[in-house]
């Protein structure tokens, strides 16, 4: 699994940014209101389940921050694109 550049592997991700490291990237999402937000961390982590690839992310009331690495990789890889496109599409 090769990494990605976070840089690059932002660039077509609405919102992802890449940590000033370069090994992750981060989105804060902000929903209606805490049902919503819930909702959201709970597609997001059936997915990452499926995938077998875990976010690094917290949640107060409607705001959940994701940051996405490949920790044995030690960077940004595909999965993390695969998975920052997945939860760009669940929320809304």
């Amino acid at each position: 699994m090769s990494i990605i550049e976070a840089g690059l592997a932002v660039a077509d991700l609405e919102g992802w940014v890449p940590a000033e490291d370069g090994k992750s990237i981060s989105k804060s999402f902000e929903f209606e209101d805490f049902k919503q937000a819930w909702a959201f961390m709970s597609a997001c982590a059936d997915k990452a389940e499926e995938m077998d690839h875990h976010p690094n992310w917290s949640n107060v009331y409607n705001v959940v921050d994701v940051a996405l690495m490949t920790h044995d990789a030690g960077g940004v890889t595909e999965k993390d694109m695969k998975l920052a496109r997945y939860m760009n599409e669940v929320s809304g």
